[in-house]
């Protein structure tokens, strides 16, 4: 093979393989679906009901998934959500029963190296937490809460449509606990989320 043609060979290969790279690279239009497997770790000091220490169980796990669309190759929005999470209830270091806690947070992302040929996408966002309860031990009931996440985040390309997803997110998330129908505390969950799965992107 001539020199001519060797170096023709070489940058016809190395525009391929770019063409291949840019494709992986997120880009304004993309949409993507999450799904995965966290872990959750409430703070160490969780409120006061009747005068007592109320304490709630961590590092409790669940599956999650979500969904997105970028409407700019740096900048997309995010919905995601988990199953619903148990926790152990103790007031007062006896026993009190559990409650079920389901997340659900809606995001601005952030992507630095969108649209860049990286096959390494990390993101930060930042956006609004909804936190619904349910199956509150009998005489309580635990209000929903709005408040304020944030979260950081990476994408590693294995295809042009598959990725290996990475995530930490941080919640702020309190619950009015009401007794017998009058007012009596606080419940301070704030989560710190970790976990990983596979994002789909179309």
């Amino acid at each position: 093979m001539t020199k001519t043609k060797m170096l023709s060979a070489t940058v016809i290969a190395a525009s391929f393989a770019m063409a291949g790279q840019a494709a992986l690279a997120y880009s304004a239009g993309d949409v993507f679906v999450r799904g995965g497997f966290a872990k959750s770790d409430t703070r160490s000091d969780n409120g006061e009901v009747l005068g007592q220490d109320l304490g709630i169980s961590s590092g409790e796990t669940g599956f999650t998934l979500g969904a997105g669309y970028l409407f700019h190759d740096n900048i997309g929005l995010e919905l995601n959500t988990s199953e619903k999470i148990e926790h152990d209830l103790t007031l007062g270091g006896g026993d009190l029963g559990t409650i079920d806690r389901m997340p659900v947070n809606l995001l601005v992302n952030y992507y630095p190296l969108g649209g860049l040929d990286s096959r390494v996408q990390p993101y930060v966002g930042a956006g609004l937490n909804y936190t619904r309860f349910s199956g509150e031990p009998e005489g309580i009931d635990a209000r929903r809460s709005y408040g304020a996440v944030g979260q950081v985040g990476i994408d590693l390309a294995v295809t042009d449509n598959i990725m290996l997803n990475g995530f930490a997110n941080y919640a702020d998330v309190d619950s009015r606990i009401s007794v017998a129908g009058e007012r009596q505390g606080t419940a301070k969950v704030d989560p710190m989320t970790i976990g990983g799965g596979v994002t789909f992107r179309f």
